[in-house]
């Protein structure tokens, strides 16, 4: 007989939980609700009506908030009357089925309105997680695209984010997953138990599945390896063994072959044999008896085609095949440039080894941007954005450092100029205008060729036509403004040849803005650093240091 605990029995005893009903309560007091569900699943309804009854009322609403709407049915009737009329009571109120009328209904097709969705999704989920309606945020997951739920777990704290990954269907959580930063990723994967995690991998596309074992740490990853057996285990193995960030890492080997030489009613019959198409597919790949690419047969083109004609004739060969260790971002600016939805990929045999499709394309140019973002800042594009004080304390504490010395290397440089400045009080009111507009004038420049550099749009044969044009629009600027600035400077302190030193500044300025602009990008990137996390701060330091040195330099052999 299955034993029943009390609502004070300890679930964490010595000898551990021994019933499916002490498992419940320990999972219940975990807040691990999948297993909670998972567990109920199995239970006779008249064993779990008579833990129902067992537990004390918080328990009992928490475990109630886990039972299915068909199981609550079986058991209501094994329950004591007054408590089946009280939770029959409870789900009418507590459970509030999402009508149309709910503001995640709302989906507009409109830009405006899909953002207002977005917040009212995570405002719907945080109202229900207040109440303690653990079933109204199923509901609402279940509901929502499973990149939508991935960017709500991103906004949630970790104790909430917790109790929401809790109420994400098994089957849908390793979708969620792929669409996660990793560290937030790492984190909910261990919330799963193993046979959990498992079975939240088993319908992801390849593609994705292999981009999850990369990414997740080195014992989930171990263990998925594991779960994968046959010939999917083998297609995992072939795209483990290419780097990720290059075709061979992003490509699927899902696809449909044909060769050149069979009639087009063969290969209409042969697909209304299948069940369904590879996702993204556009196109079908056309290879010889050897499995050597030859091109591609459109969509468009099959269904058009007399069906007596042979595929040699109807397919297109302009389609070059993308070497497997293309690198990711040649990649991206091969769909860019030629429109693609599919592109196939060959190894140096050219025989035909798997396909790139344009969703996994967009999700690398995302991340890149990301990236290029969040490093500007000296940030972490995968970290959690709610991570503990003390580690985002120290992510952080290394570029405030550096910055620190810059700032101070700035400084030095003011403090040559010391007795210059106690004699004309007026220089110190006027640095700012010089640096900045210097630091303005740079980072127009630095920007232009961070994304040339990475659009691949710089190369030798036209940097030096390059350099020819920032300088003369430099100096063109830099005599504009010059003149302008002087004369304010003129107005504001009535000395001409203070006016005359700070247009001679900002011109200088500029010219060295816009000469480390174009050159700090080409060093980094000689010496192996991301031009876009380390070229704003050099940029400043230069802008800074020349913007100071050239005009309290000036004001000393001049004016003082």
């Amino acid at each position: 007989m299955q034993k029943t605990p009390s609502p004070e029995s300890d679930a964490g005893a010595e000898t551990g939980p021994v019933t499916d009903s002490e498992l419940i309560v320990q999972a219940l007091r975990e807040r691990r609700y999948k297993r909670v569900r998972k567990l109920l699943a199995r239970m006779h309804p008249a064993k779990a009506a008579a833990l129902v009854e067992a537990l004390n009322r918080e328990e009992r609403d928490s475990l109630w908030q886990q039972v299915s709407a068909p199981m609550e049915g079986r058991i209501l009737p094994h329950l004591k009357a007054a408590l089946a009329r009280q939770l029959a009571a409870d789900a009418a109120v507590r459970g509030d089925p999402v009508d149309s009328a709910d503001p995640v209904d709302a989906v507009s097709s409109s830009d405006s309105q899909l953002s207002v969705v977005a917040v009212n999704q995570l405002a719907a989920v945080r109202e229900a997680l207040t109440e303690g309606r653990l079933k109204r945020v199923g509901k609402l997951l279940h509901r929502m695209h499973p990149a939508k739920v991935a960017g709500l777990l991103e906004a949630l704290p970790p104790a909430e984010r917790v109790v929401v990954w809790s109420m994400v269907e098994t089957d849908r959580a390793g979708k969620v997953l792929t669409y996660l930063h990793d560290e937030i990723r790492a984190k909910l994967a261990r919330e799963l138990d193993p046979d959990d995690l498992v079975a939240a991998v088993q319908p992801l596309d390849l593609d994705d599945l292999v981009d999850l074992i990369q990414q997740l740490p080195h014992d989930l990853s171990a263990l998925l390896m594991q779960a994968v057996s046959g010939a999917r285990r083998e297609q995992v193995e072939t795209l483990l063994a290419h780097p990720d960030d290059s075709a061979g890492g992003l490509m699927d080997t899902s696809y449909i072959e044909v060769r050149a030489d069979v009639r087009i009613g063969t290969v209409l019959r042969y697909l209304r044999l299948l069940d369904t198409l590879p996702s993204h597919t556009d196109q079908l790949m056309v290879v010889d008896r050897q499995g050597i690419y030859q091109g591609v047969l459109r969509l468009s083109a099959l269904v058009t085609a007399e069906p007596a004609r042979r595929v040699a004739e109807v397919m297109h060969t302009d389609v070059a095949g993308i070497a497997l260790e293309t690198p990711d971002t040649e990649v991206a600016r091969l769909f860019q440039d030629h429109d693609l939805l599919s592109a196939p990929v060959v190894d140096a045999q050219q025989r035909l080894v798997g396909r790139i499709t344009v969703d996994d394309v967009v999700d690398l140019i995302r991340e890149d941007a990301d990236r290029a973002l969040m490093q500007m800042a000296g940030l972490d594009d995968e970290a959690d954005m709610f991570a503990p004080v003390m580690v985002s304390a120290q992510r952080r504490a290394v570029w405030l450092g550096i910055n620190l010395v810059t700032a101070f290397l700035a400084s030095w440089v003011i403090g040559r100029f010391e007795a210059t400045l106690a004699q004309l009080v007026a220089l110190a009111v006027l640095m700012p205008i010089v640096a900045s507009m210097g630091g303005i004038a740079g980072s127009q420049t630095l920007t232009l060729m961070i994304r040339g550099l990475a659009l691949g749009q710089i190369q030798n044969g036209n940097l030096r036509a390059l350099v020819y044009r920032e300088m003369g629009t430099s100096v063109l600027n830099g005599l504009l403004w010059a003149g302008v600035i002087a004369l304010l400077a003129v107005v504001w302190f009535g000395n001409w040849g203070l006016g005359g030193v700070l247009g001679a500044a900002i011109l200088i300025n500029l010219l060295c803005a816009a000469l480390a602009g174009l050159a700090i990008p080409l060093v980094l990137r000689r010496m192996g650093i991301d031009p876009a996390l380390a070229g704003g701060v050099v940029l400043t330091t230069v802008t800074d240091v020349i913007g100071f040195f050239s005009f309290l330099g000036l004001a000393s052999l001049l004016l003082v």
